[in-house]
């Protein structure tokens, strides 16, 4: 993102409340991973609202920069650096 052509940016990524705790989330996020490294990326980058910052961390997430505001929501950016296939 912000003109790195290395890295994806995951975009919007939702499940529903019943399906919270399953793991389908974690699931989602490692398939865009996998995805982005097989395509020669070597990060993905995304804006996590700052509620899930503890999510995207224990999937090997790094918030760096200010908090700031997405649809009237606090949002962090953050980062995973991946192998590239």
């Amino acid at each position: 993102t912000g003109g790195d052509l290395t890295a994806g940016s995951l975009g919007r990524l939702a499940v529903t409340r019943q399906a919270r705790g399953l793991g389908v989330g974690a699931a989602l996020v490692r398939a865009i991973e996998e995805e982005a490294a097989r395509l020669g990326l070597t990060a993905v980058d995304l804006h996590a609202q700052t509620h899930a910052l503890g999510f995207y961390e224990r999937l090997g997430y790094v918030a760096y920069g200010p908090e700031f505001p997405d649809a009237g929501i606090p949002h962090r950016a953050m980062r995973r650096e991946i192998g590239a296939a």
